[in-house]
């Protein structure tokens, strides 16, 4: 987390250990940064406030061959596991600090927790957004208490105002960072899979540029067990994290989307502190492609009822998409840390998924326009056993034989064996049938 604001004197006593953002740390000085000991000492702390998120055991498991156990993270009350890293912080500041109040400027899960959990707290929170920002966040920050203020058209915009109401009016300036108070909120996940789930040989965790989570967690398991495997997951289209471990230091990949669908996936490496912890302590970085994603997504919305964004499901991709063939056999855990995605997003990546996934498919084909020719077309259809999704005729410009129809038709299937056995019974019937290609 880092702190701005012209009041940081008051928070050298209780956030001592938190690094200046012009200071670089040394390894040595990381391990300082985050103990076990600052981590239980978290866990304490902030047990009444977060959620002790179920650790279950997968319906998938037998699916991809291993025990499977899914750390529920997305339950938390604003459906973020940053709310942990959020109120530890919180509770450390002074007491001066929480009367004067904070605030934060962005639309992240950062900020809806901050928003949540200063209001808990009753100190003063100002949430500054641009006015882009999805109308749906908007609201759900001012339920959650605090006071938003919409500012400028980039959160560039929002942020440069967002610094300067801090400065005049000494509001505490939060920005999501790797503070050794921030860490060790988050690094209690680690702790409760290890006391939820006995004899874990792996645990996958989401990485990208925001890998507090990832850091903080490997700093708990492997005090309890160095032999448990960690392992984080970034997207391949923005593969901050590995870059920044091949660099040594943290690099801002120029291929970075701020696309509301990958969320803190996409972000920019933010901390050396967490960098260090993850070089040291984390096993193995894996990337996954989008398709994996939004796979993951499905098989998370069918077999568990979880309804997860792209940061939440990344976890699971990399078992989906066959990137860790060692783990077959051992017992894993995959934190899914998040579930916030604006509805309209949820609604194209499912039907996108279903697609990736050949249980939707399109075709279009000719027949002669008659009576009864259709209603055969549809037969056929139904004894396949395929559900008819959407189904339309063009007649005016049908290039092929006079009094025909190009029929143009959309439809649901079991499986990749059920598309094509419904293919090749319309290939035998329609020889000229053209499927679309995904």
């Amino acid at each position: 987390m880092k702190i701005v604001s012209r009041n940081e004197e008051l928070l050298r006593d209780a956030l001592s250990c938190i690094p200046q953002p012009s200071s670089r740390t040394s390894l040595a000085s990381c391990n300082k940064l985050i103990r076990f000991e600052d981590i239980s000492a978290a866990a304490f702390k902030i047990q009444c406030g977060v959620q002790k998120t179920p650790c279950m055991y997968s319906r998938l498991s037998k699916q991809y061959g291993m025990d499977i156990y899914l750390k529920k993270e997305f339950l938390q009350y604003t459906g973020s596991v940053k709310e942990r890293g959020v109120l530890y912080l919180l509770m450390s500041l002074p007491q001066d600090q929480q009367r004067k109040g904070v605030i934060v400027a962005s639309d992240s899960n950062f900020s809806m927790a901050v928003a949540y959990h200063a209001s808990e707290l009753r100190i003063p929170v100002f949430v500054i957004m641009s006015t882009s920002t999805a109308p749906a966040r908007v609201k759900m920050c001012r339920e959650y208490g605090a006071m938003v203020i919409s500012y400028g058209t980039t959160a560039k915009d929002s942020q440069v105002h967002a610094r300067r109401l801090a400065q005049e009016n000494g509001y505490l300036y939060l920005e999501e960072e790797d503070s050794a108070v921030y860490l060790s909120g988050l690094g209690t996940v680690g702790l409760e899979m290890y006391e939820q789930v006995p004899k874990l040989d792996a645990v996958i965790f989401p990485a990208g540029g925001h890998c507090g989570l990832l850091a903080g967690s490997a700093a708990a398991l492997k005090h309890l067990n160095p032999h448990i495997s960690i392992i984080g997951v970034e997207s391949e289209s923005f593969p901050v994290l590995k870059e920044s471990l091949k660099a040594g230091h943290p690099t801002e990949d120029q291929a970075c989307n701020n696309h509301h669908f990958y969320g803190d996936v996409s972000g920019v490496c933010f901390g050396s502190n967490s960098l260090q912890l993850t070089g040291k302590l984390v096993d193995k970085v894996v990337a996954v492609r989008e398709e994996d994603i939004l796979i993951s997504m499905l098989r998370l919305l069918e077999y568990e009822r979880a309804t997860v964004d792209a940061e939440g499901a990344i976890g699971l991709a990399a078992l989906v998409a066959g990137k860790l063939p060692e783990l077959k056999g051992k017992r894993v855990a995959v934190v899914i840390c998040s579930g916030n995605l604006e509805l309209h997003l949820l609604q194209q990546s499912i039907a996108h998924a279903l697609t990736l996934d050949n249980r939707v498919c399109r075709f279009s084909l000719v027949i002669s326009d008659c009576p009864g020719d259709l209603s055969k077309l549809l037969e056929i259809l139904a004894r396949e056993e395929a559900r008819v999704l959407d189904i339309k005729q063009e007649r005016t410009f049908v290039t092929s034989e006079l009094f025909t129809v190009e029929v143009i038709c959309t439809v649901e299937t079991r499986d990749k064996i059920h598309t094509a056995q419904l293919r090749n019974a319309l290939l035998e019937r329609y020889p000229r049938t053209a499927w679309t290609e995904r």
